[in-house]
């Protein structure tokens, strides 16, 4: 158990100091077409062949994973930040308050978040630039994001509202700002944190659904997402299997990311 931990930290950091470094180790970039070759089988100068405009595929590869793997925290970070303030307004206050906010949120997961995503992605505009367009696919990620974890966060507030601690630090003349401060958000810090980490693997997943799609970081910047959306005809992939490697990169990345949230799951 403690071995696949291990192995999938070493994974994921391996692969971030990768995506980190990828203008070290593909000083090509991802933009550059070497249009002597387009098409191109993996040779020493390119690991991974070229794509069809005769880009590198290994340096758009590790720029794609980059761009995931640096924004979904971000995205996840909003989503968290998002859930408290809902989560924990609801449980601390209750009563129509909780009503509201939960109401809110219900709303929410009552429509299937990917297509309302998808739906919000396709009337802004497409032809914005790369750069516009991951500000834009990773904040809809972070604010359309928040209402599953929303409801954990009031059920650990409204436990914690609860408790003799909580009653005791009240009846001292404790309340509001400070009450949240000293002993509600410190409680929450390892629900949060949870809650956190769950959201990432979450929304590396759905950008690659928009990325395969064509909603998600659009042309030239990469992105595991866009990466997918070459992987569209058996047929013509079937000769060319080292193309499948963006999609084996997503696996690998999200399984170690299950792996260690499993693991942390058993333990505690």
């Amino acid at each position: 158990m403690k071995t696949a931990r291990i192995v999938a930290a070493v994974v994921l950091v391996l692969a971030g100091v990768a995506a980190l470094g990828a203008h070290y180790l593909a000083p090509a970039g991802y933009e550059h077409q070497f249009r002597m070759s387009p098409d191109a089988p993996p040779s020493p100068q390119h690991l991974l062949g070229t794509d069809d405009l005769g880009r590198d595929r290994m340096a758009r590869l590790l720029y794609g994973t980059r761009v995931s793997l640096l924004l979904a925290p971000i995205a996840a970070g909003i989503a968290t930040i998002l859930a408290a303030f809902f989560g924990g307004m609801a449980g601390y206050f209750g009563g129509w308050v909780e009503r509201c906010a939960l109401l809110f949120v219900d709303l929410f997961l009552s429509i299937p978040w990917l297509f309302l995503l998808i739906t919000v992605r396709a009337v802004l505009p497409l032809n914005i630039s790369p750069q516009n367009s991951v500000i834009i696919t990773f904040l809809l990620l972070g604010f359309l994001g928040w209402a599953a974890s929303a409801r954990v966060v009031c059920a650990g507030t409204k436990e914690l509202m609860k408790s003799e601690f909580v009653w005791l630090a009240r009846a001292s003349g404790f309340s509001g700002f400070k009450l949240i401060r000293l002993h509600l958000m410190p409680n929450l810090r390892g629900t949060l944190l949870a809650q956190f980490w769950i959201s990432v693997p979450v929304f590396i997943i759905t950008e690659a659904n928009l990325g395969a799609l064509g909603l998600g970081v659009t042309e030239p910047l990469p992105s595991l997402g866009s990466l997918l959306g070459e992987l569209q005809s058996v047929i013509v992939l079937r000769p060319h299997p080292w193309q499948f490697l963006p999609l084996v990169v997503l696996i690998v990345v999200v399984s170690c990311f299950q792996t260690l949230l499993n693991k942390s799951e058993v333990r505690t």
